[in-house]
């Protein structure tokens, strides 16, 4: 008899939670102007917002929390995260900041201008904010396919080719680098293949455009190349990694995924004059370049952290947890991004609620109905997390409206997936009941999905 799948870790320390009745989060949710980000964490029994900063630490990681030297400058738990990141990403320059927005505005301060255009492969909310918020313009580049949530591709978030040679072609010159996102957190955590980002980089390089990899889920992108792309299989998911950034330029990212902490990033890169550059706004911004606003200890857990989590065991364990998950949605019928990602379940909110319009946000009344439901907090990925257009101020309605399940790393069992799912079941079995979504009250300007306050139609 073949032995079933257990995970690859036993639990040392538990958390309590508790359920809440419909009454309550009717009340909680009406206060929070139907922003699940409005929430407070006690009014949530199953929080699947995000995986950043969310994950369970591994017993080595507490460990070297009492390993830490909070020495202002020079400590060693810098040369101990510095070597680490040297380790895994073959980058010579490492500077650490607090989170990975953190990363990007550091880098982009010294590297974005007025109306320059950044390139990629659908730019996360605080990638695009960072760009945007600088008056210059995020082009997507993602193929085509990535749109149609049901077909199954191996490598959903593959960069176009084509759209971005045109962009380099017809922006010749203002193009400071371009972003390279593994995996594609936007259209559903899709990875990229080993031959697409060395393709993308060699296209960036023939016009002179350097790529920046936005890292923050690097190692799960390593885990399918090994699992889906020919000749991988027998590499090491170090060996990958490796592989992965040979030909990029540098890497921001956030730690608070992959390295699994609940605080911290990094910029790194082999240009020293980038270094050097990005080290001015360091200092300002984040604090001296040996802590970037993180404690010793923070940077003794990131070394070990990434160290671990660049194993296949712990990523196997942690993909299998999402693919449960996919597998109970398959049994109820409910559609989502194809094939299932690897740190959230993408639930496609336009195929599930298709009688809402997309002018009333069908993925955010989803999200409501889900927390409603059973007290489970998700979040949209989608009409209100675009922003409006920089120029026409029009609410942007090009891409997915998704409501993303994301999975903390080691936190949750696959009986909380159980429950996620049946809940899911029952918000689906009663969609032809939602005929309205959601209209906006007010907004901010840029990012407005963090603090939008919005009203049930």
């Amino acid at each position: 008899m073949e032995l079933p799948f257990a995970e690859s870790w036993k639990i040392k320390m538990i958390e309590p939670i508790h359920r809440s009745t419909r009454e309550q989060r009717e009340q909680w949710l009406k206060e929070a102007h139907y922003n699940v980000f409005q929430l407070r964490a006690d009014q949530v029994y199953i929080d699947l917002l995000t995986d950043s900063g969310t994950g369970a630490m591994s017993d080595r990681q507490w460990s070297e929390l009492m390993l830490g030297d909070e020495s202002y400058a020079g400590a060693t738990s810098f040369y101990k995260f510095q070597a680490m990141v040297r380790k895994i990403f073959g980058f010579e320059y490492v500077i650490p900041t607090h989170q990975g927005r953190a990363a990007e505005n550091v880098l982009f301060s010294y590297l974005v201008k007025e109306g320059n255009v950044i390139p990629g492969n659908a730019h996360f909310d605080t990638t695009k904010g960072h760009i945007e918020s600088r008056h210059a313009f995020a082009v997507d580049v993602t193929i085509d396919e990535a749109k149609n949530t049901q077909l199954e591709l191996p490598f959903k978030g593959n960069v176009s080719l084509e759209k971005l040679e045109k962009v380099l072609v017809e922006n010749k010159g203002n193009v400071p680098f371009m972003v390279l996102t593994v995996t594609n957190n936007t259209v559903g955590g899709q990875p990229v293949s080993m031959q697409n980002i060395k393709d993308t980089c060699r296209l960036c390089h023939k016009y002179n455009v350097p790529v920046v990899v936005d890292s923050a889920r690097f190692a799960e992108n390593a885990y399918f190349i090994k699992t889906r792309e020919a000749g991988y299989a027998d590499k090491t998911i170090k060996e990958i990694v490796r592989e992965m950034y040979a030909e990029a330029d540098a890497a921001t990212m956030s730690c608070k995924k992959d390295a699994i902490v609940n605080m911290g990033g990094f910029i790194a890169t082999n240009n020293k004059q980038w270094y050097d550059g990005a080290m001015q706004f360091c200092i300002p911004f984040e604090g001296y370049i040996t802590y970037g606003g993180l404690n010793g200890r923070d940077l003794n857990a990131i070394a070990q952290g990434l160290d671990e989590n660049t194993e296949f065991d712990m990523l196997n364990t942690r993909i299998h947890q999402v693919a449960h998950l996919a597998a109970k949605l398959d049994e109820y019928g409910i559609p989502y991004q194809r094939p299932a990602g690897g740190h959230a379940i993408f639930v496609d909110g336009d195929k599930v609620l298709d009688r809402v319009p997309k002018e009333e946000f069908p993925a955010q009344r989803l999200t409501c109905e889900l927390y409603l439901e059973a007290g489970i907090r998700a979040c949209e990925i989608g009409y209100i997390l675009a922003d409006r257009d920089p120029v026409t101020h029009q609410n942007r309605f090009g891409g997915l409206d998704l409501v993303r399940l994301c999975i903390p790393r080691r936190v949750y069992t696959d009986n909380h997936m159980d429950v996620v799912a049946a809940a899911m079941k029952n918000v689906y079995d009663r969609r032809e009941e939602v005929n309205h979504g959601v209209a906006i009250e007010w907004e901010a300007p840029l990012m407005r999905h963090f603090t939008v306050r919005l009203k049930m139609l």
